[in-house]
């Protein structure tokens, strides 16, 4: 058997009703289906054949794969930044046996590094 509301929890729970029921529908039945479901928290660009793909009078085929090799290396400087700002941090933090504890961060940084020089030299 249900237990008995008082009528200032009646009176509290039709205020709320009332004013959260209309946004609660407008985000149900206006907002979520008209959303755009994303994974991605920037933009992401197509990719464009390499500029030894191009043809040789085809410029705009070789503005968009130098666009794309400039992206591309903005992304690898900064994945290499946050390497080696990880290894760093893991000296200052393991000061005095920093060589042992920070080994597998060091040995990701050289291997990035150079994978690094390998492709953009």
């Amino acid at each position: 058997m249900p237990e008995a509301r008082s009528p200032m929890a009646a009176f509290a729970q039709s205020v709320v009703n009332v004013i959260d029921g209309p946004v609660t529908w407008f985000r149900e039945s206006i907002v979520e289906p008209n959303q755009k479901k994303s994974v991605w928290y920037h933009q992401q660009f197509r990719r464009v054949p390499t500029i030894d793909q191009c043809y040789t009078d085809d410029a705009v085929c070789k503005f968009e794969a130098d666009q794309q090799f400039r992206r591309d290396r903005l992304v690898d400087n900064e994945i290499l930044s946050i390497l080696r700002l990880r290894f760093e941090d893991c000296m200052m933090y393991e000061a005095p046996d920093h060589m042992k504890k920070c080994k597998p961060f060091m040995d990701t940084y050289k291997e990035a590094e150079e994978n690094w020089f390998i492709k953009l030299g």
